[in-house]
């Protein structure tokens, strides 16, 4: 007993010592590696070398909350173009410029979480996540780009009133860590201010029952305050759940109906998001729906409970005709053998998007919740709208793809 007190009080020492140590600005030129002693530095790969356009990795050791950076993007000695993205892959800044000489500084609020949630209980990580950097004890910034020039990173705590959006879901929404694979909810954060955070819970092959029997409805209910937001798109795990009690409206409904209450009873807003749907098309090129009754009995308890409702399952469909059979595929993790290092056989998944189509799914996702959440859209960057009937063309989508990559691919379908 006296051992296990005197961790807590250490820890919460560590913690209490961390945190006094914010704001900090980093300059980079004479950063260090990073270490457990200083607490940040480069990491993950090689330390970035003169005029290199190599991405790098820096990291701060911090505890668990919302976290304002601030990044000084430019060099006085050559012009640059560089992006912006933090934890695992989590996209910030997009392709950026910058004349030699030229210097700006571009802020946003990145999410740092760790298994724990209290000192009995912590998250049911899956072996896959343990090494993933959202769930590590720091907070990454993966700086890269055709050019990534960038001057000096300032980390400071967010104000204990930001307003976070949750994410619950599977491996459509999860932030995936390597190349090629992606995600909507690592591509939402691009188009919000720095006055809102994005925290991202999902992980690949969950159901909505197995997200909350893993502890991770449980972490979200000790994070989360008055006026925040909760995603939660599930249908893709649970619709392959079989036995008693199981099916679209027995089990799934009562799971989302315990977000639901969870949500409502800290003062949380709720919002429920149809499944995404897969790549699979009929005779007339007309896509099918897979899921069966799951996306009917989102929308059903959503009417029901008098929730906001998103309705991806729809809008991704309208993507997908509007791509075409065969253009399609441009949009998921489809790619011929040897286009990334490792890769030796054809890689042909019809359920995960690869970035394109992650940021199209993003944009569909814009789209829905102006709809059913229009007090979130004063925290968009542009008021921009995007009709899934008309996706940006593949070609003009630039994506610098980080040094890593991963050939098997993520649990669930």
């Amino acid at each position: 007993m006296k051992t296990t007190l005197l961790s807590l009080l250490l820890l919460a020492t560590a913690v209490s010592i961390e945190a006094q140590n914010l704001p900090q600005t980093f300059q980079l030129a004479d950063a260090p590696r990073y270490s457990e002693k200083t607490g940040y530095g480069f990491d993950r790969v090689d330390t970035p070398k003169k005029n290199s356009n190599d991405p790098f990795y820096f990291s701060v050791r911090v505890p668990d909350g919302n976290y304002r950076v601030t990044v000084r993007l430019g060099s006085k000695k050559q012009a640059g173009n560089t992006t912006v993205r933090a934890e695992s892959r989590r996209l910030f800044v997009e392709n950026l410029p910058t004349k030699k000489g030229e210097f700006v500084e571009e802020t946003f609020i990145v999410n740092k979480r760790s298994p724990r949630i209290s000192a009995k209980e912590s998250v049911k990580v899956k072996d896959r996540e343990k090494s993933k950097l959202d769930w590590d004890d720091r907070l990454t910034i993966e700086i890269n780009g055709d050019a990534p020039v960038c001057e000096s990173i300032r980390v400071e705590a967010a104000d204990p009133a930001t307003p976070t959006i949750f994410l619950c879901g599977n491996s459509t929404v999860v932030d995936q860590e390597n190349e090629p694979w992606a995600s909507w909810g690592q591509m939402l954060p691009r188009f919000l201010t720095d006055k809102i955070s994005v925290a991202n819970h999902a992980e690949s092959g969950l159901s909505a029952n197995t997200f909350i029997s893993g502890n991770r409805l449980k972490k979200i209910m000790s994070q989360i305050k008055k006026g925040d937001y909760v995603f939660v798109e599930f249908g893709h795990n649970d619709q392959k759940q079989k036995g008693p009690g199981k099916g679209a409206y027995y089990s799934f409904m009562t799971s989302l109906k315990t977000f639901i209450d969870q949500i409502q009873e800290k003062g949380g807003q709720p919002v429920l998001v149809t499944p995404t749907r897969r790549r699979r098309f009929d005779k007339e090129g007309r896509t099918v729906n897979t899921h069966g009754e799951y996306p009917d009995a989102v929308r059903w308890i959503a009417a029901k409970e008098n929730v906001p409702l998103i309705e991806l399952n729809n809008m991704t469909g309208t993507l997908y005709e509007a791509l075409g059979e065969s253009g399609s595929k441009k949009a998921f993790v489809h790619y011929p053998m040897g286009s990334f290092p490792g890769q030796k056989k054809e890689l042909a998944d019809n359920t995960h998007f690869n970035p394109y189509g992650a940021y199209q799914i993003a944009k569909c996702v814009i789209e829905g919740m102006k709809k059913a959440t229009p007090k979130l859209t004063k925290y968009l960057k542009t008021d921009t709208s995007y009709d899934p009937a008309k996706p940006d063309n593949v070609d003009s989508f630039h994506w610098c793809p980080a040094p890593f990559c991963e050939m098997e691919k993520p649990d669930g379908n």
